[in-house]
């Protein structure tokens, strides 16, 4: 601690700013290691274990989809329908082998490939079965194919739906223990993070102790110091009692303090010579009494000049304020109707933007309605066929449901966006009338203004005439004034001159002590 009272004055600042300097990127430091943790689990999360889910929750869909859609075939007897069916199992298997193909490259442990192997083994097997039992159907040998679809089938079929629940169960693991990895690296960044900064806490609070402590009481004395200059008290000694910067000021100010006392001592000196030259020079001042008759009269005729002019141009004042007034006024019902203007501006922006969202959800409605149409159709396909095989209909029924909840809302935002375009035009027409009177009250007040304008021109001829008589006055004053500005020059300048220093110097002395 001596070590650093020692120091100058920007040492102990360059220090302490350099102290919070590193606890500051000891915190910055801190907050990277865990952000970044948290951003890699984070990544895992959401380019791995989330794409996987959905990938494999798909597959298991479209595979339970194909199931349903080899019953359809297996019981169908019309070619035309059969060949409906194979291009709709077609697309299923082309979907399912696509969100194969993205999910394989994200498998990242020796169990989930085991996993997907199997699947891949089961799947296989499966598919042989599902060939051999398409054969059949499109040959109608529907029994064979049945007996294929209800018992030899079903084995690799739950195999492979169980294969794939388990790739499910798997990743949905990893994402949650992903997401516990977050939540514990985002816990052990607040404790981080909270213990750095009650370290940094602390140790700015030493440095602003310490600081103040050193700065304070040296600044205080010299403050004093000053204080007792200011008073003109050039007695007190001045204590050095710091180093550094300000003990510099201290040394600095003791021997501005003894620099002035000598000073003050010589300027009492001088005093007295300059009040034995200012009584000398008063005596050559009585020569212009004299002069100053012959100069009275004609400060009367200009007195009565100035007055004529004075009333003249306290008529033209009052008229300027008046004119001041009413362009004030008139400003400000311009400034009314600039507003007016721009509210009109911001109502036709508003309804613009609402106009644009209208435009938007009809958009949205015609999307549903075709939606609705296609759904509509899969209805009807699925209704004529009925029987227990016929389950997919409630599915698809359950969507036309929401595709016509969706409809209703879109249409109750369209009604309210239309009642809300209809209430900003009508303020637009208001705030255009506003606008409108407004405008009216400006132009009446600018010709109030052109009237007194009038006035003020009149008044100006009046001042003319003042100025005639107060030139031909100052005429006569000026062959007066040229005979005494010679002895006027001399004397009352040096007199004047040296009557402000004596005063001046003696008010200023008398205010200071110094030692005898």
């Amino acid at each position: 601690m001596n070590a650093f009272a020692n120091l100058t004055l920007r040492s102990r600042l360059l220090a302490s700013f350099g102290v919070m300097l590193a606890l500051a990127l000891a915190i910055a430091a801190a907050s990277f290691h865990s952000l970044s943790g948290m951003g890699r689990e984070a990544g895992e999360l959401a380019d791995n274990w989330l794409p996987s889910v959905t990938h494999v929750s798909t597959m298991r869909s479209l595979t339970s989809d194909l199931r349903i859609a080899e019953a359809q075939h297996v019981l169908s007897t019309d070619e035309a329908k059969m060949a409906e069916i194979d291009k709709a199992m077609t697309a299923l298997l082309a979907e399912a082998a696509s969100h194969d193909q993205a999910y394989e490259p994200l498998i990242s442990s020796p169990e989930e490939r085991k996993l997907y192997q199997q699947y891949v083994e089961h799947r296989q097997q499966y598919m042989a079965i599902h060939d051999k039992m398409l054969a059949l159907s499109r040959s109608n040998n529907n029994a064979e194919a049945s007996e294929l679809l209800q018992v030899a089938s079903v084995p690799s079929f739950q195999m492979m739906t169980a294969s794939l629940q388990k790739l499910v169960d798997l990743n949905n693991q990893g994402a949650k223990a992903s997401s516990e990895n977050v939540n514990q690296l985002y816990a052990s960044a607040l404790w981080m993070l909270g213990i750095t900064l009650a370290v940094a806490l602390l140790a700015g609070l030493g440095l602003a102790l310490t600081l103040s402590s050193a700065i304070a009481g040296p600044v205080r004395q010299s403050v004093q110091a000053l204080q007792s200059i200011a008073d003109g008290d050039l007695t007190h000694r001045v204590e050095v009692t710091a180093t550094g910067e300000i003990g510099e000021l201290q040394r600095t100010l003791a021997h501005m303090t003894d620099n002035l006392a000598r000073m003050v001592s010589d300027v009492r000196q001088g005093t007295d010579a300059i009040a034995t030259a200012s009584s000398q020079i008063a005596q050559g001042n009585s020569d212009l009494s004299s002069r100053t008759e012959t100069q009275a009269s004609n400060l009367q005729e200009t007195a009565a000049s100035m007055e004529q002019m004075s009333t003249t141009v306290r008529a033209n004042s009052d008229t300027a304020r008046q004119a001041n007034q009413l362009a004030g006024h008139a400003s400000e019902m311009a400034v009314t109707g600039g507003a007016a203007v721009g509210k009109v501006v911001s109502t036709m922006a508003e309804i613009q933007t609402s106009s644009r969202k209208i435009a938007d959800i009809i958009g949205v409605i015609d999307g549903i309605a075709f939606q609705t149409n296609i759904l509509a159709l899969n209805a009807a396909v699925e209704a004529a066929r009925a029987g227990e095989q016929g389950r997919g209909f409630a599915v698809v029924a359950g969507e036309v449901r929401n595709l016509a909840q969706r409809s209703a809302n879109a249409a109750r935002e369209i009604k309210t966006l239309i009642t809300d375009s209809v209430e900003k035009v009508n303020a637009g027409t208001d705030q255009v009338s506003a606008a409108g009177s407004s405008i009216e009250e400006v132009v009446a007040q600018v010709r109030k203004v052109a009237d007194l304008i009038g006035e003020i021109t009149a008044s100006s001829s009046e001042q003319n005439d003042g100025v005639t008589a107060i030139n031909a006055a100052v005429s006569q004053l000026d062959h007066a004034t040229q005979q005494n500005a010679a002895l006027v020059e001399q004397t009352a300048a040096a007199a004047e001159s040296l009557r402000q220093q004596a005063s001046t110097l003696s008010h200023t002395v008398s205010a200071f002590r110094v030692h005898a």
